[in-house]
């Protein structure tokens, strides 16, 4: 595979690519299982190609670029092929977050679980569909996990390259996980506070998006401490205003942009910043408003009923704490990286990935 076109970022063309040989060399070995097993795989390829702006692979190739590492050098196939590893993980995080919130649609597609009942529908299978749909869903998100520990361990990098990864590679994996159940624990236990929100999307988005990523090029390129401690400063906050973002765009999103339900956050009970800020405001200058916000939220909510809480998140200067959150942790990130040892290139793409994950649409 030549890497000429890719300049200082690994383009989605590049990653997609890698994707679609690693899946080629196990459609053989799925087949051989069965139709219906092959074609539970193909369902796991297309998901994965399907949409998606490859951040993660492109925060980790970067890493790697600004710490010296070279889009010439014979071992760049090897290390984009690594860097692809993170792409499976998101999938595979991806498929679980949608059988856990309950949500039925992905990009725009139907989530994969839902997509599953639909085979067993049209398959003419026994029992029930939607148990069937959840079933095969947990399995086919363990196998792009499972996955995407073989593309990181096949993908062919130095022996001690792969030896300095590993410690980070498996903190992504772990903190991921955390980040999950922390939410999961949060929206249970109806947990309130700014604090605990912010915890869950620092494990959950900023972790496996931005920071570890870019940490994992760093460790194939065996960076010295102080621009991975840099790295780590960066993604912390450019992760923590990517999810910032994504709250916004969960309530505020045009659902035909975000491929996701209009105020589909709210429905579903999302215990975000921008929820907490809402609730913490709403209990200072209005209790009336506060009460209904929580007797609504995580509720069927009629589009009236969504426009209102949209209102209160405005009027209570909700929206307007998370957007000057966004912009601060964004500054902060961006001086970070300027004062970095990290090369120009890495650090023109970096500032720019930066600003696009952060002001973002969809």
């Amino acid at each position: 595979m030549t890497l000429g076109y890719l300049g200082a970022a690994a383009d989605t063309a590049a990653v997609d690519a890698v994707i679609r040989s690693f899946f080629a060399e196990r459609r053989t070995e799925a087949e051989a299982l069965g139709q219906d097993f092959g074609a539970a795989v193909a369902e796991l390829e297309n998901y994965v190609l399907r949409g998606g702006k490859r951040i993660r692979p492109t925060f980790a190739w970067l890493g790697w670029i600004g710490a010296g590492g070279d889009e010439g050098d014979p071992a760049a196939t090897q290390v984009l092929s690594a860097c692809a590893g993170l792409e499976l993980l998101h999938a595979s995080a991806l498929i679980h977050d949608d059988i856990i919130d309950g949500s039925r649609t992905r990009r725009g597609h139907p989530a994969a679980h839902v997509a599953f009942a639909e085979r067993h529908r049209a398959r003419g299978f026994s029992g029930d569909p939607d148990a069937f749909g959840t079933g095969t869903a947990i399995l086919v998100g363990d196998l792009a996990q499972t996955w995407a520990d073989v593309m990181v361990r096949e993908s062919g990098l130095p022996a001690d390259a792969h030896a300095r990864v590993g410690a980070v590679w498996s903190a992504v994996r772990s903190e991921v996980l955390y980040g999950q159940l922390l939410d999961l624990m949060s929206q249970a236990s109806d947990d309130e506070g700014i604090g605990s929100a912010l915890r869950v999307i620092q494990y959950k988005t900023a972790s496996y998006t931005v920071e570890r990523p870019l940490q994992f090029g760093a460790a194939i390129a065996g960076a010295e401490a102080d621009l991975v401690a840099a790295y780590r400063a960066f993604g912390v906050d450019i992760g923590m205003a990517f999810q910032l973002r994504d709250d916004l765009l969960g309530v505020f999103g045009d659902p035909n942009v975000t491929g996701k339900p209009s105020g589909g956050d709210l429905s579903e009970g999302k215990r975000t910043v921008l929820l907490a800020t809402g609730l913490k405001r709403a209990d200072e200058c209005d209790p009336g408003a506060a009460s209904f916000l929580r007797a609504k939220v995580g509720t069927d909510l009629s589009d009236g009923e969504i426009a209102t809480i949209r209102g209160m998140l405005v009027d209570f200067g909700a929206v307007e704490g998370v957007e000057r959150q966004i912009a601060f942790r964004t500054d902060r990130a961006m001086a970070v990286l300027e004062a970095s040892s990290a090369t120009a290139p890495a650090k023109d793409q970096l500032a720019a990935m930066a600003i696009k994950a952060t002001q973002r649409d969809q």
